[in-house]
């Protein structure tokens, strides 16, 4: 299945892997270059009418970083219809908050690494 995207969010999300948070940028050091079993992740990839912050086709993975602002009710509810709208497109998604990645680097890896692990 191909999965598209609005042409608009192209510039955005060019936009976004030059802005990437540290936390971002931490993970995707760990990501980047086939090095989770040899499986490519793209950051700020395109879909639909969203920016996944990392998503590997192959593992039908999501994975997203999430700022302080996604802890208010309004975002919260706007994460679970983009997520609702991934998984009814055969897509898993990890959450992890910014200070997850940032502290617990090696457990945030593993839950990733068990993910592409089940494919």
């Amino acid at each position: 299945m191909v999965l598209r995207y609005k042409s608009k969010l192209k510039p955005y999300s060019r936009s976004l892997r030059s802005n990437m948070t540290d936390s971002e940028q931490l993970l995707w050091s760990k990501l980047r270059k086939k090095q989770v079993l040899g499986v490519q992740f793209y950051r700020q990839k395109p879909l639909g009418n969203y920016v996944l912050d990392f998503y590997s086709p192959a593992s039908k993975l999501v994975v997203e970083v999430d700022g302080g602002q996604h802890l208010n009710d309004l975002n919260i509810k706007k994460d679970m219809k983009r997520d609702n709208y991934l998984k009814h497109k055969g897509l898993r998604v990890l959450r992890f908050d910014n200070l997850q990645v940032l502290k617990d680097t090696e457990a945030v890896m593993e839950v990733i690494l068990q993910a592409v692990r089940r494919g």
